[in-house]
């Protein structure tokens, strides 16, 4: 199956019949306008000459002679040739001719109508007389007194008329040679420029894939942000809308700034640094994006970013981290119960009752006292069970993890995952911030229900941060630890906060040794 023309092609055969009939039309009016010049120039010509003849003396005085052949002839002669005319007729006013390029000619009757002339006029007609066709004119010659003595003829053929124009009409062929080449030029430059940005393709084929890619962008189940190489935002599809929180009655092109993008996105855009699955936060999601520079023959026509929804995901990879923690916690404390247990046994069968009793009494109070103090202070089951896991945890650091005994919570205030989400995260932070200081190794948590808030301070004994470092703490992507997927934790905290209109602070900690992150949450009503 032949290729149809591709729209380049069309163009060019379009604009190349165009230009044929407008310098084709051009050329024949102007052969026509040349050929009306060329006969009112005859005109002109044959009038002036005539009237020249008509009022000079001599030809009223031959024409008063006996003989006015004799002298009428030779002198219509010589002024014809000297003025490029093809005959002089001086006739009598009964039109008997007096003179003429064909001798034989005269002394016959001028062939023709004269009555305008004979009445004081000019007669100008195209007449086909002895000599064929001809352009001429008649007008008559004047005695002193007025009397109409004679008249004069004086034309040109049209032949001869024709044969100047041919004359012309090389000149006019070469301005239509120029014109049709200049034209085909430009028209060839413009197709072939056409044809690389069309890529040779015809309509059927142009709106195929604009059909099919308009399907694709807007079915996807990746969020996907075209941008060009000026750094504007060139298409947004359904789910990018959906992922970045634009409106759809909002147009989605030009710069990210301008867009109401979140921040975290409008900066990647406008840094078209190539990334792959780095963590962003829109509004309530967290999302995955990756970027990447488009290049098509050598040459960069902008990014293009893939975004895709982990909120859920990292949700629940939140909550299979704590529930993790939580069986590392009870394996760790089975582990201990069980050497507490030996060592208890091996004291009976020394026989040291009392103190196997006191030894165990001891460690299940302890272990008591702790469950109690958490699960009396926080009615929410499962951040309780994160906090004891956390402690368990601690422990196995070398760290001492208490909740504070100013810790309050009662009822179902907040959604237990946004609690697991903020105190699992801030405790992370205390935990990994003091595993590698000095000791004492301390992290403190108050969970505590206020007025129209809930209120969650940690604080731990580590090495603390600047102020600098306590302003970029929030930020996705900071960490003071190396490694990639760092710096996500306090984000989400954040996020959180942000979600309930709450606040995120960080201030240094007692005699400026460690670092205090409140969080404070507000109730909905």
């Amino acid at each position: 199956m032949s290729r149809r023309w591709s729209i380049a092609g069309q163009l060019f055969a379009l604009q190349v019949l165009v230009v044929t009939l407008l310098v084709g039309s051009g050329t024949v009016g102007a052969v026509l306008l040349a050929r009306r010049d060329a006969r009112a120039a005859a005109v002109g010509q044959v009038t002036a000459v005539a009237e020249t003849i008509a009022r000079s003396p001599a030809t009223a005085a031959a024409l008063r002679s006996p003989d006015p052949t004799a002298t009428l002839q030779p002198y219509a002669e010589t002024t014809r040739l000297a003025t490029n005319t093809d005959f002089i007729v001086v006739m009598a006013p009964d039109r008997t001719r007096y003179s003429h390029p064909t001798p034989g000619l005269i002394g016959q009757k001028f062939a023709g109508s004269v009555d305008a002339a004979l009445a004081g006029g000019t007669v100008v007609q195209q007449f086909r007389g002895s000599l064929g066709d001809s352009v001429r004119t008649v007008v008559p010659v004047r005695a002193a007194d007025g009397r109409i003595i004679g008249l004069v003829s004086v034309g040109i053929t049209t032949r001869a008329i024709n044969q100047n124009l041919v004359r012309q009409l090389p000149a006019v062929a070469v301005a239509t040679l120029v014109a049709l080449l200049l034209a085909g030029t430009g028209a060839w430059l413009l197709s072939r420029r056409l044809r690389r940005q069309t890529h040779g393709l015809g309509p059927a084929e142009m709106t195929r894939m604009y059909e099919y890619y308009d399907a694709v962008l807007h079915s996807v189940r990746e969020g996907l942000v075209v941008v060009d190489r000026g750094g504007n935002v060139a298409l947004i599809n359904d789910e990018g809308r959906r992922l970045l929180g634009v409106p759809d009655d909002v147009p989605a092109e030009g710069p990210a700034s301008g867009l109401g993008l979140p921040a975290e996105a409008a900066e990647l855009i406008a840094s078209r640094r190539p990334t792959v699955d780095e963590p962003v936060l829109a509004g309530e999601r967290v999302l995955v994006a990756s970027q990447r520079e488009t290049r098509f023959e050598g040459r960069t026509l902008g990014t293009v970013l893939t975004l895709r929804d982990h909120t859920e995901l990292r949700e629940l990879t939140g909550e299979l981290d704590s529930v993790r923690g939580l069986t590392a916690a009870l394996q760790a404390q089975a582990h201990e119960a069980a050497n507490r247990l030996h060592t208890v046994l091996t004291m009976v069968e020394l026989g040291r009752t009392d103190k196997a009793i006191e030894l165990a009494t001891a460690e299940l109070a302890l272990a008591q006292q702790l469950t109690d103090q958490v699960v009396g202070a926080l009615d929410e089951p499962a951040l309780a069970a994160l906090l004891l896991g956390k402690s368990a945890q601690a422990g196995e650091r070398g760290v001492e993890l208490t909740v504070s005994d100013d810790s309050r919570l009662t009822g179902d205030r907040l959604p237990s995952r946004d609690l697991l989400t903020v105190v699992g995260n801030l405790v992370d932070n205390a935990l990994e911030a003091v595993a590698l200081a000095e000791p004492p190794r301390r992290v403190r948590v108050l969970v505590r229900q206020e007025e129209a808030a809930v209120l969650v301070r940690v604080s731990d004994t580590g090495p603390g941060l600047t102020p600098e470092q306590a302003r970029a703490a929030f930020r996705r992507g900071w960490s003071t630890k190396p490694g990639e997927n760092r710096g996500v934790g306090l984000a989400l905290v954040r996020q959180v906060a942000e979600r309930y209109g709450g606040s995120c602070t960080i201030t240094a900690g007692p005699d400026e040794r460690g670092a205090v992150l409140t969080v404070r949450l507000p109730v909905p009503p």
